[in-house]
């Protein structure tokens, strides 16, 4: 009956109630039938179970929806910003690593070369001339005016250490001259560099001036600060800067204590002109106090060393790179990502991001960080953070220990922050440098803040949806009972489109039960019918895929498909004929099926497709029905469950099965033949070789093709099993082991 007929049928029997009148014990009867629905008044009706169940349901799923959302949007932030840490350090290791091969190399070509190895030995030669030179009183006075006003005085500016003039001024003959000339005199402010010759007719102003000029080349193209050359006496007898350090013995001179000696001394005793040594930073006096690394590496040809040559590493190479040139925006760092280094004493070796943007910002924070005054006092004063500014967070503890990863961690500035760390890799050093990338928690998770208000507001919104829907769908519920109850006799009449299952001892349950016995009979056809169709379907599904199913269905009269790159399966249950001697055909029957239906089920688990199964073989293959790039880790998988299977087997009946499994890969057909006994099957060269495998294995195990071998070999270990041949072609085989 249709809703329109059911609304013409009330409106007939409210019109008949109207105009017919009442007798007494009709009016009688009525009341006597109204006084239930006094009492239904007090029971809990249908209307306000919808309204509370849709109300409980609908709030207290939009609540964990919400609930989830939240948690697995703030993983899923957290991922996302962690991998790009990692990518961003990533990147910046390998630059560094970069620039320390760059630097690496080209002090092994220059040093080696010919150009420096005749300037090593012209200018030893020279400076060893210069044993019994001397200066005039003049010269002397300008040497200590320049020592006062160009190294002590600004060093005590910068770090408050106080410098005894006589513990640094030139002793010996040769670097008095030297410096005389070259270190003392006042340079133009537009040309910091020296003159390449003092004109004071020497052998070594002579050397200088003709090779000068090619070593300032080499500093002005790689960005160092200087370069020194040293003799095999510890003597520099060079430099591009012709700084305090001209002249210097640095074995016995008064910067013995600087790392450059160790490196010197490297370099001499390795006795190959190849050798390269880097230095980690330390304050180096000649440069007022600037942290200095330095690359030395032996000079010499032909297996004879005549010196030493050393360049300061250049640490604005350095900082560009860890700071992006100061681009970070464009580098896509945000506002508070920074990457850096450290050392092993927690000290920085680049320089804070913080600093280069705001010096007077990087102070209130450090120093709110925990960081001293003194030291903050000090980077600003030196110019940079490089060996100043500790930064002992967790990460750099982790990447000192040698780990990779990311962590949570707390910031030299006292800020909750991400921190991808990693250790840093320079062959030839005694640099335990570590790298950093980090940003701060509350720019990383900004977007966790906004997605979190608009979630509270979604929410609120969907439960004032829901309150208002419950409302609605409560009352629209109960609104067609009293319809309801008049269909029955419509439905007892030949209209069968309606049953309803009997839920609850309500108004409905009272009247779905005539609905049920009504329409009964056309039920069970419709089932019967159903089932038919399901079954028909459950079989063809059985013998083939979806797809050729389908295909099949629409009277195709040849079915074939050509799948690439997909694996075979070729397994075999070796011991089921023994077996059939010991115990009944049932039996065996039943043992078959429950093994079939355990690798059945197996296949579905891990995506894999079952063929066909064939007297105690099993068909199987992935990537045919459904593409999949893992088919070759699925299929492995899928035997290793079907061992596990057979020896679950034995060891429960204690029955002695095997199973020989043959895997391959490559591309095949598959298709449909025959018509009254149809058969889903495959065909080619890799469907054959996986079953000549299977068939041809010398024992129970699970036997692959190279192919699969070369595919799995840094997962499974796998041991030769000897060749098949396949086409007169030999093919090597692979068993997987046990464990």
């Amino acid at each position: 009956m249709t809703s329109s007929q059911l609304t013409d049928a009330e409106a007939a029997s409210d019109t008949t109630t109207e105009t017919a009148p009442e007798s007494a014990p009709a009016e009688k009867a009525r009341k006597s039938a109204r006084r239930p629905l006094v009492w239904h008044r007090f029971r809990f009706g249908i209307q306000s179970k919808i309204l509370v169940a849709m109300l409980l349901s609908g709030i207290l799923g939009v609540a964990v929806i919400g609930l989830i959302g939240a948690l697995s949007g703030r993983n899923a932030l957290r991922q996302v910003e962690s991998e790009r840490l990692i990518e961003l350090r990533e990147s910046q290791k390998r630059q560094v690593e970069a620039l320390f091969r760059e630097v690496t190399n080209s002090l092994i070509v220059y040093s080696g070369g010919f150009s420096i190895n005749e300037a090593a030995t012209a200018l030893t030669a020279a400076f060893d001339q210069l044993g019994n030179a001397t200066i005039n009183p003049a010269q002397q006075q300008a040497l200590v005016n320049y020592y006062e006003k160009q190294m002590i005085e600004p060093i005590k500016k910068l770090t408050g250490d106080t410098i005894d003039i006589n513990a640094v001024l030139p002793t010996s003959p040769a670097q008095k001259y030297v410096q005389a000339y070259y270190t003392a005199p006042a340079r133009p402010t537009n040309d910091p560099l020296p003159v390449m010759d003092a004109g004071d007719g020497s052998a070594w102003s002579a050397a200088n001036a003709r090779f000068d000029f090619y070593i300032r080349g080499i500093v002005t193209r790689f960005d160092y600060r200087d370069a020194l050359l040293l003799d095999t006496q510890g003597n520099v007898i060079y430099s591009v800067m012709k700084g305090p350090d001209l002249g210097t013995n640095i074995l016995t001179g008064p910067y013995r204590e600087s790392n450059l000696r160790d490196a010197y001394q490297k370099a001499l005793a390795s006795n190959d002109v190849d050798f390269v040594w880097i230095t980690d930073f330390q304050p180096y006096q000649p440069a007022l106090d600037a942290p200095t690394a330095w690359v030395v590496s032996p000079v010499g040809m032909n297996g004879k060393i005549v010196g030493v040559m050393a360049f300061p590493l250049p640490i604005g190479k350095i900082n560009r790179i860890m700071t992006a040139n100061k681009h970070w925006e464009a580098a896509g760092m945000g506002p508070s990502t920074e990457t850096y280094l450290a050392g092993p004493d927690d000290l920085m070796r680049s320089d804070s991001r913080e600093f280069l943007e705001d010096p007077q910002e990087y102070r209130r924070d450090a120093i709110a960080g925990g960081t001293p005054p003194d030291v903050v006092d000090r980077a600003i004063r030196l110019g940079g953070t490089t060996l100043v500014q500790p930064v002992g967070t967790l990460g750099l503890r982790a990447a000192q220990r040698g780990e990779t990863g990311v962590m949570s961690a707390t910031d030299y500035m006292g800020n909750k922050e991400l921190e991808a760390y990693a250790p840093l890799n320079v062959p030839n050093s005694d640099l335990h440098w570590s790298i950093l990338a980090t940003r701060d928690d509350s720019d990383a998770f900004a977007r966790l803040g906004k997605f979190s208000k608009t979630l509270v507001i979604a929410v609120t919104a969907l439960v004032f949806t829901i309150c208002v829907a419950s409302m609605g769908i409560a009352q629209a519920a109960v609104r067609p009972v009293r319809r309801l109850e008049e269909g029955t006799r419509k439905i007892s009449s030949g209209d069968y489109d309606v049953n309803i299952p009997v839920m609850a001892r309500d108004e409905i349950g009272d009247l779905t039960a005539a609905f049920n016995e009504m329409s009964r009979n056309l039920a069970i056809k419709e089932e019967l019918l159903n089932q038919q169709r399901s079954e028909n379907n459950r079989l063809l599904l059985a013998l083939m895929p979806e797809s050729i199913v389908q295909r099949y269905r629409d009277g195709e009269a040849t079915i074939a498909q050509k799948h690439q790159d997909v694996a075979i399966i070729f397994a075999d249950i070796a011991g089921l004929d023994e077996l059939s001697n010991d115990i009944p055909g049932d039996e065996l029957v039943g043992i078959v099926d429950e093994l079939f239906r355990q690798f059945d089920s197996a296949a579905e688990t891990l995506g894999v497709e079952r063929i066909r199964t064939f007297h105690n073989g099993y068909l199987a293959t992935c990537g045919v029905i459904t593409p999949r790039l893992d088919s070759i880790h699925r299929s492995v998988d899928f035997a290793v469950e079907m061992r596990h299977i057979i020896e679950r087997f034995n060891s429960q009946t204690g029955h002695e099965l095997g199973l020989r499994v043959g895997i391959n890969t490559g591309n095949v057909v598959s298709g449909l033949v025959g018509r009254s006994s149809l058969v889903y099957d495959m065909w080619g060269a890799a469907v054959s070789l996986a079953y000549q495998m299977h068939r041809g294995a010398p024992q129970p195990g699970i036997y692959v093709s190279s192919q699969v071998y070369e595919a799995m070999r840094d997962v499974r270990q796998f041991t030769p099993a000897g060749t098949i041949s396949v086409g007169g072609t030999d093919q090597t085989m692979y068993r997987l082991s046990e464990r």
